[in-house]
Parts: C-alpha cells; sequence; structure tokens
C-alpha cells in the first residue's frame, strides 16, 4: 500500500530536546575561555567539528544549505534536529540526515523519551538518574504521508527500522514533506516526521519535564511551566 496524503493543520505540536540544550543560546565554550581571543580559537576548533555549522555552510552529504532555516526564532534548535542524526538513524531517517520529530500530545513525547531512557539504564542494569527534557512546540500547515490505520505495520516494528528507513528513504527523493503515523512507544498517540526545515514553523519553548528514575523502571515525571516563552495565541 502506498501512504495517502492527508493535509495536516495542527498547532502546538511537542518535541522534547536535553534542557541543556535549549536553555541558553550561549556557547557552553564561553565558561571555559579565559579572554576573548581565547574563546575565538576555541569556537575555531569547535566550529572544525560541528554538524549543524557544517550543515549551514553546505558540508553535509545529507542536506544542502538551502533547506535550513535562518532569521527565525529559534532557528538554530530547527537545523539541529537535520544536521545531528543518530549515527545509525531514527524511525525515519537514516545517519546522513535527520527529521523534526514530535508528537500531536505531550504524554506521547514523552513515552517516547521514556522508553528509550529506560532501555539505557536495563542495559547497565540501574535504575537511578534525574534528567530534564525541554519542550519545543511548532506549528504544520502542509500535506505529509500518513501511514495510520492498516497495512502499514513493518513500518512500524518497535524492535527494527529497516523497513521504515527505506520507506523514508524512498518518499523524500520523491518531494515529500514527511509522515504522521501512530505512535509505536504510546497506544492512541500520534506522531510526526517532517522532513523539511521549512516547514517547522513558529518554534517556541514550551515546559519542563524532569523524569526521575529510583529504582524502578517507571520514572516519577515532574513538570516545570516555561519561563521565558508563552505559547502563541495568533493563528494562521
Amino acid at each position: 500500500m502506498e501512504p495517502k496524503l492527508t493535509i495536516l493543520r495542527q498547532f502546538d505540536t511537542v518535541r522534547l530536546i536535553p534542557s541543556r540544550f535549549a536553555e541558553s543560546e550561549d556557547s557552553v565554550l564561553t565558561a571555559l575561555a579565559e579572554s576573548d581571543a581565547h574563546l575565538h580559537d576555541l569556537f575555531d576548533l569547535d566550529n572544525a567539528t560541528n554538524a549543524r555549522l557544517r550543515g549551514e555552510y553546505g558540508g553535509l552529504p545529507g542536506i544542502g544549505v538551502d533547506e535550513l532555516v535562518f532569521g527565525v526564532p529559534n532557528f538554530r534548535m530547527i537545523n539541529a534536529a537535520f544536521t545531528y542524526p543518530r549515527p545509525e538513524g531514527s524511525r525515519f531517517n537514516n545517519g546522513e540526515r535527520g527529521a523534526w520529530y514530535c508528537a500531536f500530545e505531550a504524554e506521547t513525547s514523552l513515552a517516547e523519551i521514556v522508553f528509550h531512557k529506560t532501555v539505557e539504564y536495563q542495559e547497565i542494569d540501574r535504575f537511578d538518574d534525574s534528567v530534564s527534557y525541554r519542550a519545543l512546540l511548532a506549528d504544520f500547515t502542509s500535506g505529509f504521508h500518513d501511514i495510520r490505520g492498516r497495512g502499514f505495520s513493518k513500518y512500524l516494528d518497535p524492535r527494527s527500522y529497516v523497513a521504515s528507513q527505506e520507506l523514508a528513504l524512498r518518499l523524500l527523493e520523491e518531494g515529500s514533506m514527511g509522515l504522521i503515523y501512530p505512535s509505536v512507544r504510546h497506544p492512541g498517540g500520534t506522531c510526526l516526521a517532517c522532513f523539511r526545515p521549512a516547514l517547522v514553523g513558529n518554534v517556541r519553548k514550551g515546559p519542563t519535564y524532569r523524569l526521575t528514575w529510583a529504582g524502578s523502571p517507571i520514572p516519577a515525571i515532574e513538570t516545570d511551566p516555561p519561563h521565558h516563552e508563552t505559547r502563541s495565541k495568533k493563528r494562521h
């Protein structure tokens, strides 16, 4: 079956990233520098291996500088989603090009994060950690391929991304904007993998969530309201 196209108009989608990447626009190198000249040298060293910056200057094989975004709020975090893929890729992208993954509901994003973090702790047989994630809210209005419904289970395999990555690569080459799909980790939840940076609209910071594992695979979750940005009330 070929995925159908669905015209999506979805506001306040939720993407969770580690808080340390979202709380400050200042570089972490600033605290290490002894002087402005020293900071400049540190930036040069960092930039030589910085995937986002190489992408913005056209130095990555999977995405061109013409696709990235500039001059809009939080554009660095948008670009980072596409220029810092996991080496093995994720469900709908390979290791050369990332995607903007988000969910229609905060509960779904949390379930996805909790699942992957819990797998990490299972591997070391230790459930004792506390991590903080910041929500990035974004709005989408475009046509996306849709694999909700019957006939697409092989692309939602909870143990393998092989088929889903093959589908995504083919659709990307055919000009797809991305995929709407049911959450594998949160029954009833809906996720979006956006393939195009320019479609990630009105990005702003949402609440912060602290996840604490204290001996159990099920973490306690605390929520702090956003401090710097508020939800946009304007709709276009």
